[in-house]
């Protein structure tokens, strides 16, 4: 049940888990597995006497870093037949 209510938190780490879970196990085991994280992150915390730390929504996609995830993304371009070029946006101010 807790899984189920974290599921559809739309700023946090379990959220992000959810949604990227669902279209891969579908929404039953991406709920389960939204519960265990819970349960292993509850865990980690009463058993090593540590704060538990805020990953945050964006944690899935920054976990790679800029230049590798440009790089990942180039290299599924190119297979999908696509050529580009890519420039960094400036900063207008």
């Amino acid at each position: 049940m807790a899984g189920c209510s974290a599921a559809r938190m739309k700023t946090t780490y379990l959220g992000a888990q959810f949604r990227r879970l669902v279209p891969h196990r579908g929404v039953k085991r991406a709920t389960v597995a939204v519960g265990h994280s819970m349960l292993v992150s509850a865990w980690h915390i009463l058993h090593d006497l540590v704060p538990y730390q805020i990953l945050g929504p964006d944690h899935f996609t920054n976990r790679l870093g800029k230049e590798r995830q440009t790089r990942r993304l180039l290299v599924q371009l190119a297979a999908l037949g696509l050529e580009v070029t890519v420039q960094p946006r400036h900063a207008v101010g």
